[in-house]
């Protein structure tokens, strides 16, 4: 396997991203806060890539900020702003990536490892994985959009017990939070999150886009604001050439361009 601290490569119309500094659990250091945005703006900027999958390499997903690789030099009182601000700077475009991404997710997501995983759309795990909101453990807060993310995903009270609490949550805990869609063995985790991810290729790219965008603003938008980007929404897509293929192909009762994508069984 290549030394680069972020693997980028091509496999149909997916693009998988592989955090790969094994030997630090694939914790977040200066080489991959550098490499991850370059393969993440590739993903997103190239149109014949319909899908993402994220994982990491060694049996773990990513063990959070590097602790060991504070600068010593900077000012105390706002390191940490300036350590979380510049990692919001791409972790934003992964989170509002127009495009479906797929964590696959084995061993341990410590801290900011547990928020990348947020990010994705999809999360399926391994029987071993351990999703870790250690922040309190070391006198932190959640960051990386861990204090928006979980609450929208399961619940204000039950993120206040997570992130309180400090405790790992396994594979079924996350299944039943609803954190994760589906629990997959080791040997068959990139194998099954890249069969799915395969399910999008022939999806309506811009209607998914849009869609995607408005459910990610769906909570801060009123109804009659977001019936209005709906409305707007619907007019571009009812335009494209996409959906005049699909309605040609449903009068001609001939198989739509997309069926649909289907869950591994959890």
């Amino acid at each position: 396997m290549t030394d680069s601290p972020v693997l980028y490569e091509r496999i149909g119309k997916t693009a998988l991203i592989t955090l790969n500094r094994p030997q630090k659990k694939n914790a977040f250091e200066a080489a991959i806060n550098e490499a991850l945005p370059v393969a993440l703006k590739a993903a997103r900027d190239d149109r014949s890539v319909r899908s993402i999958v994220l994982t990491g390499a060694g049996g773990a997903f990513c063990s959070g900020f590097d602790l060991g690789s504070l600068d010593e030099g900077e000012d105390a009182a706002f390191a940490g702003r300036k350590l979380v601000l510049g990692f919001q700077e791409w972790f934003s475009g992964l989170a509002d990536m127009p495009k479906p991404v797929i964590a696959a997710v084995d061993g341990a997501a410590v801290g900011a490892g547990f928020s990348l995983a947020l990010a994705a759309d999809f999360m399926f795990v391994t029987p071993r994985v351990r999703l870790l909101p250690t922040f309190l453990s070391l006198g932190l807060v959640p960051d990386l959009s861990m204090l928006y993310v979980l609450p929208r995903l399961v619940g204000l009270a039950k993120a206040k017990e997570l992130i309180f609490c400090a405790r790992a949550v396994d594979a079924q805990q996350a299944l039943a939070l609803g954190l994760a869609q589906a629990i997959i063995d080791q040997e068959q985790l990139l194998d099954s999150a890249l069969q799915f991810a395969r399910q999008f290729d022939d999806a309506p790219a811009d209607a998914l886009a849009l869609s995607k965008t408005l459910l990610n603003r769906s909570f801060e938008t009123d109804r009659p604001a977001m019936t209005e980007f709906e409305a707007c929404a619907q007019s571009l897509c009812g335009a494209s050439h996409y959906h005049a293929e699909a309605v040609r192909r449903f009068l001609g009762k001939e198989g739509l361009p997309y069926r649909g994508a289907v869950l591994p069984a959890p």
